[in-house]
């Protein structure tokens, strides 16, 4: 078994070890003295995890009820939120429960988030399910919903205190999928580890994808470990993210996945820092080709005013400017404050 320890204000380990789903219970137990475990999940994933989970939670002496929202990221919304505290309320959970986040990183936001804010915080266990959940979102305690203004405008920073990553959950997701958690898996490699993008290059990620997950896994802890609440450097976790947030609200989360919009956002940003002198020429056709390697898009139909538009009301964004993330080459990255009424020149 492969573990990454995170020492944040609540320290916790990230396990990763092909089977391990089957020993949810016995994990939760080493690390959590609650009665009631409420198991959120969406409708994909609970049909094939949800009674392995809760058997498993059941064996070790938990009391355990599974919660099933619909699938999909136009169901990260408030109401589904609102629908979970009824749930855990009418099953009689305590401040001393236990909360776990069983799918991808739609249910982990949500479930998150549920856990930061019912009786005011409790605690959560993330058992990431996709690529792109066991590579990130999974990791760093960033919960939250989406509102009609905007992605994730709606959040709070609660960190799990367990996080179980099981490979052969990969194994049912469909290609679509997998190439979804490419895109923060490249992002990784862009912004600071040039070794993984060359091994993304020259390899098929699938085929190691274990190590693939151990690296991202433990690039994201050591920023989070230094900046937990993304005051400087975790802001660099958003390379690709604020043009791709924008992407995705102008096709209303609907036709165009967040690792799909990533991908664009981060060959758009990074065509922009060439043009401007800021990045080493090339980087943008060198990320351009790994991520057509990996089947996702590199360009987008939208408008570059209309993306320039949305991006003034991301999160990311104060006082008239955005801080976007860009790179000096493959493998280092930095954060550069630009004034929003001058993003639509510099992007375009």
């Amino acid at each position: 078994m492969r573990k990454v320890s995170v020492n944040t204000n609540v320290p916790y380990d990230i396990l990763i070890e092909r089977g391990l789903i089957k020993k949810t219970g016995e994990l939760i137990k080493s690390v959590s003295s609650a009665a009631k475990v409420c198991v959120i999940t969406d409708s994909n994933v609970g049909a094939i995890y949800g009674e392995t989970v809760i058997d498993s939670l059941r064996q070790s002496g938990f009391d355990a009820a599974l919660f099933t929202f619909e699938a999909g990221e136009k169901n990260k919304r408030l109401d589904t939120i609102s629908a979970m505290y009824s749930y855990m309320a009418d099953f009689n959970m305590s401040r001393k429960d236990l909360v776990v986040a069983l799918g991808g990183g739609v249910t982990g936001d949500m479930a998150g988030f549920a856990a930061a804010t019912y009786m005011r915080g409790i605690n959560f266990v993330q058992i990431p399910t996709s690529l792109l959940a066991q590579v990130d979102s999974s990791v760093g305690g960033k919960t939250g919903v989406d509102i009609d203004q905007g992605k994730n405008l709606v959040g709070a920073f609660h960190q799990p205190i367990l996080v179980i990553i099981d490979p052969d959950t990969l194994d049912t997701l469909s290609d679509y999928y997998l190439s979804d958690g490419m895109g923060e898996v490249i992002k990784y490699g862009c912004i600071k580890d040039k070794k993984l993008f060359v091994t993304l290059e020259n390899n098929n990620a699938y085929d190691i994808i274990e190590e693939i997950v151990f690296t991202c896994v433990s690039i994201k802890r050591d920023v989070v470990e230094r900046d937990e609440k993304e005051s400087g450097e975790r802001m660099l976790l958003n390379f690709g993210h604020t043009l791709g947030h924008s992407l995705e609200k102008i096709y209303n989360f609907e036709g165009l996945s967040h690792g799909q919009a990533v991908a664009v956002g981060m060959v758009m940003i990074t065509q922009a820092g060439e043009k401007a002198g800021l990045t080493e020429k090339d980087s943008s056709e060198r990320i351009k080709v790994l991520c057509e390697k990996y089947d996702l898009p590199t360009s987008d139909t939208a408008s570059v005013k209309e993306i320039a538009d949305i991006c003034s009301s991301d999160k990311k964004a104060s006082n008239g400017s955005v801080n976007l993330v860009l790179l000096k080459r493959i493998g280092e990255s930095f954060i550069k404050p630009t004034e929003l009424g001058k993003l639509e020149e510099f992007i375009s």
